[in-house]
């Protein structure tokens, strides 16, 4: 169901509708009535009746003043002492108008049920004294009709009974001294009924020096005249005065202002009759009469009321406890067109402030808002807390002239306007954009929060409040919630705590951390910090290394297996060029300056690119919160306890969202390999990426399982994919047999190769593969075309070392076979003789020494034991690098591995130039021998 807009329903007065209202106006002047020179609505006392709702305060003192004056009981001394801005003024105009009878009672809408009420046909017109403390000066007189008068009772005597009622006190008016009692009783009397209006009476009082007279008296002469003016009332039983003091100290201005507001509260206090202030109820019918000329659609209105009551209802979680209750759509109807929220915080909240005058105050603020709505053509069906037009300069002065200092800032950035943040996150987000949620929010809880005060115990307004003041029928309240969050994010001045929300003048914590994270630098402090973190993520597991940000030069090319981790500006990505794998390309290629060999043992994981500038972005939130939480602790920051906490917190939050960054970053596994393909050769280098799940409990265990799933990695493996291996790369041609150390290691080099976790997975396939003749045999060596230790078929546990050899299968069987054949032929003959034989019968047979290895046939054992190698080689000046590292690799370490053996290596360099070497060349060579510790470096001619 659609609601009718407020503009629809309600019309404002045409003042308020053009903007034409002077601020001025809704200050009541009870000098400029009395004087006749005050706008229609306050001269008029038909005009000012009907825009005024009489309170029920107001009625009870309009009674009391009615029978007064007709003689029937009423109070002789009324006392009107609210809080600044509480309506003083407006009741004593009330007051004026009524008792002064310019106009018939029947035209005053509201007056003929009080004279009805105090059983008053008529009421007598009535003399007005109108005293302004304001108005009037202690040391100027004022000259009526040429007499010149000086004091408040001489010109009070005066506006009752002209020059006859000035004689009265004429003695007392040029001396300065207060009239007796029974002279003002006599002048009350001849000239009753009577009604005297005090106005700022402590403003004038406190203009007194004590022991100074002035033209006006004296502060004690002054006191005395209230004092005796209360007392002569008491005995004029048609004579009654209304003083009207401020409820404050504050209010009542220097110590004089004090001391004159105690003292003239004490004489008021023996027979006055205090005034019921505004209640909250009220206020909304003053308001809606001033600013409102009619309701044109009762009906429409009251239907938009029940449908907020009802969203109330429905939405009960999302609401404050009194929205529940049936009383709160009488209110909603009471307040119509604006929601009862804007009342309550601005008389509940706004007129704490010590400027902020009650119903003044609100009649100028929702004036200035009014207009601005109508003029946007707002479409709202009712004016809310959310609905206030900030961004409109007038409406914002208003506000802010209440606050202190510092509030303009806060509203520009933080809450309305074109450069504000609110303004910017609807723009970018249509979902919150499309209902206004983080204006509405923002506007809702700078009017419940501005008003307070850094010494407040709770500060701020409630969730359930800020959506009363901008959720509507028919929008999601949570939509209201989720711009919450973000406001949360992005303001600088928006504060939170215990499901409350404030404004502050002060930068919130979130502004001071966003200011702090411009000091780090990605080198120096973002990449150290990512490097911790992620070394904490990462265990050892499956790698025997784990390299963070390492140099290609620092990770070792050996047999161990290790997992290298990409720097966050080498990130992996699938469109476009792709860091990662360029710089892991390098360091698969090379170690350094020098080629790196064992290739198949490094596995990369690398950070996702659309991921790194958030990582980053929260690494520099974590470290500003860390810097903020240090300076508490080391007193270089001060902060109440309430922000204390919240640092510490978004410590916290700041730790536990940078771990699950890295989690969502770090995701991608890179495994490069190669083809190989016959008569081909060799493919270029493939990388394999996979990607590991962010939400695994455990990040070193979720890439084992990655790397075994997709056969990146080897931990298991069976003797048949061994023997395979064997078959496609190492047995080939006349070569039946390979050395069990070379294929390991080449598994390790060779990218077209399975990779092993390690060699233990290695032996424990041949191992398992032992037993079986379908794979391969085993010898410990092979000499003069025999084999050593040859195992074929057997349980075994073979020492993979550099003399262990893997036989082809067929071959092994024939050699086993061959070798079957040689013991059965050199098994001995039966003793007994065989028949057709000659010789001496009963000769032993000849045993062989079972303690020495056999041989098949043909065969001889090594006659001497070798002890010592010798080799040279020339190389390829320009390969000398590559070829000495092969070297080193293939021959040298066969000696190192084995215990006991000494390795000595001697380079001989000879390099001949036709025309000789120059001076320089032969200076940096010397130089450079010396420091690598050669034995001899000499340069000859040659002849």
């Amino acid at each position: 169901m659609t609601l009718k807009p407020w503009r629809e329903i309600a019309v404002p007065h045409e003042d308020v509708l053009k903007g034409t209202f002077q601020q001025a106006e809704f200050a009541a002047d009870l000098s400029r009535v009395h004087e006749g020179t005050a706008t229609p609505e306050y001269q008029n006392p038909a005009l000012f009746f009907q825009r005024t709702f009489i309170t029920e305060g107001m009625r009870l003192l309009l009674d009391s003043v009615v029978k007064r004056l007709s003689g029937k009981g009423g109070d002789p001394v009324i006392q009107l002492q609210t809080a600044f801005g509480g309506g003083k003024t407006h009741t004593m105009l009330a007051v004026y108008h009524l008792a002064k009878g310019d106009a018939p009672a029947c035209d005053l809408p509201g007056v003929p049920v009080i004279l009805d009420a105090a059983g008053v046909t008529e009421l007598p017109r009535a003399r007005v004294a109108v005293l302004d403390g304001i108005k009037s000066s202690p040391n100027q007189p004022v000259v009526r009709d040429g007499q010149i008068i000086r004091t408040l009772w001489g010109d009070m005597a005066w506006q009752l009974g002209k020059a006859e009622g000035y004689a009265l006190v004429a003695d007392a008016d040029a001396s300065g001294t207060s009239p007796g009692k029974a002279v003002l009783e006599t002048l009350l009397r001849r000239y009753a009924p009577c009604v005297i209006l005090i106005d700022e009476l402590v403003a004038y009082v406190r203009q007194f020096e004590e022991g100074k007279t002035l033209t006006g008296g004296s502060f004690d002469s002054n006191l005395s005249f209230i004092q005796a003016l209360t007392e002569a009332l008491k005995a004029v039983p048609t004579a009654v005065l209304l003083a009207a003091l401020p409820e404050s100290d504050k209010e009542a201005g220097s110590q004089r202002g004090v001391k004159a507001l105690e003292a003239l509260a004490h004489y008021f206090g023996r027979v006055q009759a205090l005034w019921k202030p505004v209640a909250t109820e009220e206020a909304f019918e003053i308001v809606r009469r001033r600013l409102f000329s009619s309701i044109n659609d009762k009906p429409a209105a009251e239907t938009v009321c029940r449908a907020f009551a009802d969203y109330y209802t429905a939405n009960s979680e999302d609401f404050p406890r009194e929205t529940q209750e049936g009383r709160y759509f009488d209110r909603l109807i009471h307040a119509y067109p604006i929601h009862p929220e804007v009342f309550d915080r601005l008389y509940e909240d706004w007129s704490s402030l010590d400027n902020f005058q009650r119903t003044r105050g609100v009649l100028k603020l929702m004036a200035k808002v009014i207009h601005r709505l109508w003029k946007d053509n707002d479409k709202d069906p009712l004016i809310m807390p959310g609905s206030l037009p900030l961004q409109d300069a007038d409406t914002r002065n208003e506000v802010i002239y209440y606050l202190p200092p510092g509030w303009d800032p806060v509203v520009e950035r933080d809450v309305d306007g074109e450069r504000a943040e609110t303004t910017d996150i609807e723009n970018r987000d249509p979902r919150l954009g499309s209902v206004q949620a983080c204006r509405r929010a923002a506007r809702a809880i700078f009017l419940g929060s501005a008003p307070s005060t850094a010494n407040q115990m709770v500060r701020g307004i409630e969730l359930e409040r800020v959506a009363l003041g901008a959720a509507q029928p028919g929008q999601p309240v949570g939509i209201y919630k989720d711009a919450l969050r973000r406001l949360g994010d992005r303001l600088h001045y928006l504060n939170s705590g215990n499901n409350r929300f404030w404004f502050d003048t002060r930068p919130n914590l979130r502004r001071e951390m966003e200011e702090r994270k411009r000091r780090f630098q990605d080198k120096e402090d973002v990449f150290p910090t990512i490097r911790d973190r992620v070394q904490k993520t990462i265990a050892g597991g499956v790698f025997g290394g784990i390299h963070i940000f390492t140099a290609g030069s620092d990770v070792p090319d050996d047999w161990q297996l290790r997992l290298v981790v990409l720097p966050p500006d080498a990130a992996f990505t699938h469109s476009g060029r792709c860091l990662a794998i360029e710089r892991a390309t390098e360091i698969l290629k090379h170690r350094g300056d020098q080629p790196r060999f064992k290739q198949n043992r490094l596995i990369f994981l690398a950070a996702d690119y659309d991921s790194v500038s958030r990582l980053k972005d929260q690494v520099r939130s974590k470290l500003a919160w860390q810097s903020i939480v240090n300076d508490i602790k080391e007193l270089k920051l001060n902060l109440d306890q309430f922000q204390s906490r919240q640092a510490g917190k978004s410590l916290e939050d700041a730790n536990e969202a940078l771990r699950r960054m890295i989690r969502e970053t770090y995701k991608w596994l890179l495994a490069p390999m190669q083809e190989a393909r016959p008569g081909k050769g060799l493919s270029e280098i493939q990388w394999e990426h996979f990607q590991v799940n962010p939400g695994a409990p455990n990040l070193s265990q979720e890439i084992e399982r990655v790397l075994k799933e997709n056969e990146l990695l080897i931990t298991e493996w069976a003797p048949i994919h061994l023997a395979t291996v064997l078959k496609n790369w190492f047995w080939k041609d006349d070569v039946k047999e390979a050395n069990a150390l070379n294929v390991w290691q080449q598994t390790c080099r060779q990218l077209y190769l399975p990779r092993l976790k390690d060699d233990t997975v290695f032996q424990r396939t041949m191992a398992a593969g032992a037993e079986s003749r379908d794979f391969f045999g085993f010898a410990q060596g092979k000499e003069d075309g025999r084999y050593v230790g040859f195992s074929y078929g057997k349980r075994t546990s073979p020492i993979m070392d550099s003399s262990l050899l893997l036989i082809e299968p067929v071959t092994a069987a024939g050699y086993a076979e061959a070798q079957r054949a040689a013991d059965e032929a050199a098994r001995p003959m039966p003793t007994e003789a065989v028949p057709g034989t000659t010789g001496t019968s009963g000769a032993p047979p000849r045993v062989e020494d079972t303690s020495k290895p056999t041989y098949p046939a043909g065969g001889t054992a090594s006659q001497s034991v070798k002890k010592r190698f010798y080799g040279s080689i020339e190389l390829d000046p320009i390969l000398a690098k590559k070829q000495f590292a092969d070297l080193v690799d293939e021959v040298v370490m066969q000696f190192t591995s084995r215990p006991g053996v000494k390795v000595k290596i001697a380079i001989e360099i000879q390099a001949e130039a036709s025309t000789g070497f120059d001076d320089g060349l032969q200076r940096v060579v010397k130089e450079n021998c010396n420091v690598l510790k050669f034995k001899n470096a000499e340069f000859e001619t040659g002849e």
